[in-house]
């Protein structure tokens, strides 16, 4: 055999184990069509976390409206999406190098599995004992008419001025949070949403609360709608191309390493019409599609090994191994019932590690923090509240840290977080709702991982003033059932 282990993909899923199993001296290839570190470091996470980011200071700025305010927190989005390819353009080329450190051979072009160990790369066959597939997911474009005037946040995330009025299909994680930068951009926004809930996995009246400020802020919502056709006003080159002006003698490859070479991704004034199925029509200048990713494994060959898969991934068992027992599957693309994040392809791969090197127990999760970076954060941890209010297990307490303590949190008085607990008052689940959401949400998990009590928590002490201290201070009212 070539190798020991062939990644098909080259993102968390793959290399953070990958490199575990070089150590203990096995012959590692990771195979990537793209840029190296699939879509958090270049696409996803990164983008988004960097773009996002001054619109968050904007909004705690406005904390302070008529109270010491002086003047407007104003963000250049073109200044910052140049400040944002830079620091993105680098990452694929760390990485590259990294993988040099770590001793794990590269080929860069398409995976394809041709039989149980062989993998092919353009021209190239190699094989090996294992394959782990870690190709993850890719966006939803629904196959309506005008489809081809549709864009996905890979496109938003590079685009080089804001639209006026954007349309967003879709209110899970990228339709919110990117309504929640068009809003504080002070732009105007409509989002279509299919069913009647937005964020259907988070706390439902923290979500409501979120799109009462989106209201205010100038993004309007459209519940039970299903988008028909997509026309357009202006005339657009290769729309079938999703506009690509491909620069002469460039690969597709290397114009995503190139930040001045981008999706020519313009928005067009009041270019486009949205039609859905019960009449409503909008107008707007740019339509993003965000109904969700699903799993990237078209022509990857997996019929050559008779696996199928759905959208949710292809199935895995407990040790995250496909119906064939040498093929693996990690990240987004293993269908095992948990939430599709980073953090969750970070741990498969170093569980995989431990499983290549001569098997272990079937995978475990400890509790699992979701967060939704809109302005405020949502977040949620553990036992939901839903399940709780319907449960005679558990108890549901409401924590108004942020009315208690506003001067310590920057004048946010709004800051909440429902906390589960079950009959011994062990905490079990928290949702939060807050500027600094996902830093509270981290806490309470390593509580709930770590079986911490309330009289334990009571007996710490804590940096002060902080959100994590007030919001803990508050938790000796169940403690004292107070």
């Amino acid at each position: 055999m070539d190798y020991d282990v062939i990644y098909i993909g080259s993102g968390n899923a793959a290399w953070q184990g990958g490199r575990f199993l070089r150590k203990e001296g096995l012959k590692v290839l990771i195979v990537e069509e793209s840029l190296y570190g699939g879509t958090c470091a270049n696409r996803g996470c990164n983008s988004k976390a960097l773009l996002d980011a001054p619109y968050e200071i904007k909004a705690l700025a406005d904390n302070f409206e008529g109270v010491g305010k002086s003047g407007n927190f104003e963000v250049n989005w073109p200044d910052l999406m140049k400040f944002k390819q830079k620091r993105i353009a680098g990452m694929s080329l760390f990485l590259d190098g990294k993988f040099d450190e770590y001793d794990l051979d590269v080929a860069h072009g398409k995976g394809v599995i041709v039989d149980e160990h062989t993998v092919q790369v353009a021209d190239k066959q190699f094989t090996t004992d294992k394959i782990v597939i870690c190709t993850g997911l890719i966006p939803v474009i629904p196959n309506i008419k005008g489809r081809e005037y549709l864009h996905d946040s890979t496109d938003f995330l590079d685009i080089a001025e804001l639209p006026k009025h954007t349309i967003i299909i879709g209110a899970g994680f990228v339709g919110m949070e990117f309504a929640s930068i068009l809003a504080e951009a002070g732009l105007t926004a409509d989002v279509i949403i299919r069913g009647d809930m937005a964020l259907k996995y988070f706390h439902q009246p923290y979500v409501h609360k979120v799109i009462e400020i989106l209201k205010k802020k100038g993004i309007n919502f459209h519940f039970n709608q299903n988008v028909e056709e997509i026309t357009s006003d202006v005339e657009i080159d290769n729309p079938e191309d999703k506009v690509l002006n491909v620069v002469q003698g460039m690969n597709s490859d290397e114009m995503l390493r190139d930040p001045e070479a981008k999706i020519d991704n313009r928005a067009y004034e009041n270019a486009f019409t949205v039609k859905c199925e019960s009449g409503l029509t909008l107008k707007g200048d740019y339509v993003i599609a965000a109904m969700g990713r699903t799993a990237n494994v078209e022509d990857i060959g997996l019929e050559n090994v008779g696996l199928t898969y759905t959208k949710q991934g292809i199935k895995v068992n407990g040790h995250l191994q496909t119906e064939v027992p040498n093929i693996y599957a990690s990240g987004d693309v293993a269908d095992t019932g948990i939430a599709k994040l980073v953090t969750v392809a970070i741990h498969h791969s170093k569980y995989l590690a431990k499983e290549l090197l001569g098997g272990a127990d079937e995978i475990t999760y400890p509790v699992v923090p979701a967060v939704a970076y809109t302005i405020p954060r949502i977040a949620t941890v553990g036992v939901p509240a839903y399940v709780a209010e319907n449960s005679d297990e558990y108890d549901v307490h409401t924590i108004k840290y942020g009315n208690s303590y506003s001067l310590e949190l920057k004048n946010d008085t709004t800051a909440e977080a429902k906390v589960i607990v079950d009959k011994d008052l062990q905490i079990a689940g928290a949702e939060i709702y807050a500027a600094d959401a996902e830093n509270v949400a981290n806490m309470f998990a390593f509580i709930i991982n770590k079986k911490i009590t309330l009289e334990e928590l009571d007996y710490m002490i804590y940096a002060f003033p902080s959100s994590s201290s007030v919001c803990l201070y508050k938790l000796h009212n169940i403690h004292y059932d107070l």
